[in-house]
C-alpha cells in the first residue's frame, strides 16, 4: 500500500497530461516515499484518455479511471478518492495551474498531524472583476458561515488523511466545501500558501456562471453543517411557529365571533381568516417535511450510498511489467 495517493481529474486536457505526469513523478520521487498517481478521465472528448493509457502502460504506480461521461469535478474527485489506496490523499487540478513543487509543503503539514491541509492562492493572478472579487466574497461568507477560518475554499489543491476524506460524501459541486464538511467531523484543518500559475495550454473550464452558483451552495452548506443529522430542529421549529401563529389568529377570530354573533366573518375578517388557515396548513407541512428528513437521515447512516459517478474502466500496469511493455513511442512522450 502506497503512503501517498495523488488524485488528478482531467477533462479535455490533452495538452497538459504528459507534462503534469512528468512533473508529479519527479516531485514524488524526490519525496522518497511510496506513492501512486490516480488520474481520472472525466469524459474527455479529446486525446486525454489515450495519453493517460500510454502513461499507465509504462508506470505501475499510475491508476487510470475512465468515467462513462462528464460527471463534473466533484464526482471525478470522488471516483479518485474511492479508488485510491494511500494513507494520505492529495488532490489537484490537471491544468498545470497547481505547481507540483508545492506538494512537499502539504505533506509536511500532514506529518505534523493535521487532517486537512488546504491550499491558499494568496497572490491570485486571474481576472480581478470576474474571478477575484466574487471569489473573495464567497470565501469570506463561507469562512463565517462554516466557522472554518481559511481564505480559499475554491481551490482543489488540498491534502487529506484517508480516514477523513472517506467520511465525506461528495456530490454536486461540494468539493470546494470539503474543509467545512470535514470540520463537522472534528478534523484539524490548516492552510498553506500555494503558487497561482497562469494556464499555459488548453482552455479554461471556469466561467462567471460557476462563481455565482457558489452562493447557492453556501446556503446548502450552512444548512448541512447545522442540521445535517437533525433536520427536525429546522423544519420542526418553523412548522411549530406556523401552527402557533395560525392557531392564535384562529383564536382571535373565534373570540370576535363569540362577542359579535351576528357579524359576517368572511366580509369583515376574510384576509385574517385565510392567513390563519394558511399558517396552520404550512406548519403541518413543515412538520411532515421534518419527519421525512429524519427518516432520510436514518437511511443515510444505516445504508450504503450510490456513487455520484459511473466508472467505464480502470487501467493499471501490474508491478514488474514496465520493462516488457515500453514501446519506443512512449519514451518520446516523456
Amino acid at each position: 500500500m502506497p503512503k501517498y495517493s495523488i488524485v488528478v481529474p482531467f477533462h479535455n486536457e490533452e495538452e497538459n497530461v504528459t507534462a503534469l505526469y512528468a512533473r508529479l513523478k519527479q516531485v514524488m520521487e524526490q519525496v522518497g516515499e511510496s506513492f501512486e498517481l490516480v488520474l481520472v478521465d472525466d469524459g474527455s472528448r479529446d486525446r486525454t484518455y489515450k495519453l493517460l493509457e500510454e502513461i499507465a502502460a509504462v508506470d505501475s504506480r499510475v491508476l487510470i479511471i475512465k468515467l462513462r461521461r462528464n460527471f463534473g469535478q466533484t464526482s471525478a474527485l470522488a471516483a479518485g478518492f474511492d479508488h485510491s489506496s494511500g494513507e494520505f490523499i492529495l488532490a489537484m487540478d490537471g491544468d498545470l495551474q497547481h505547481d507540483p513543487n508545492d506538494i512537499p509543503a502539504f505533506l509536511e503539514k500532514l506529518d505534523e498531524g493535521y487532517d486537512v491541509v488546504s491550499g491558499w492562492r494568496e497572490k491570485r493572478i486571474d481576472n480581478f472583476i470576474m474571478r477575484r472579487i466574487p471569489s473573495a466574497c464567497a470565501n469570506w461568507l463561507m469562512a463565517r458561515l462554516s466557522g472554518v477560518p481559511i481564505h480559499d475554499f475554491g481551490t482543489t489543491f488540498k491534502a487529506y488523511r484517508r480516514e477523513v476524506i472517506q467520511n465525506i460524501p461528495l456530490y454536486g459541486e461540494m468539493h470546494r466545501f470539503i474543509p467545512a464538511l470535514a470540520s463537522w467531523y472534528g478534523a484539524a484543518i490548516c492552510e498553506i500558501p500555494i503558487r497561482n500559475v497562469n494556464r499555459e495550454r488548453g482552455r479554461s473550464h471556469y466561467g462567471i456562471g460557476r462563481t455565482f452558483r457558489v452562493f447557492f451552495d453556501l446556503l446548502t452548506i450552512r444548512f448541512l453543517l447545522r442540521y445535517m443529522s437533525r433536520p427536525m430542529h429546522f423544519f420542526g421549529g418553523l412548522g411549530l411557529l406556523g401552527i402557533l401563529s395560525g392557531s392564535a389568529t384562529a383564536m382571535v377570530l373565534l373570540v370576535s365571533k363569540l362577542l359579535n354573533p351576528g357579524m359576517d366573518m368572511i366580509s369583515n375578517h376574510g384576509p385574517m381568516f385565510v392567513i390563519g388557515s394558511v399558517l396552520i396548513v404550512a406548519g403541518v407541512q413543515l412538520l411532515a417535511i421534518g419527519l421525512l428528513g429524519e427518516l432520510q437521515v436514518r437511511h443515510h447512516f444505516t445504508s450504503e450510498h450510490p456513487s455520484a459517478y459511473a466508472v467505464d474502466r480502470l487501467v493499471r500496469l501490474a508491478p514488474g511489467e514496465e520493462q516488457s511493455m515500453v514501446p519506443d513511442r512512449h519514451e518520446e512522450n516523456f
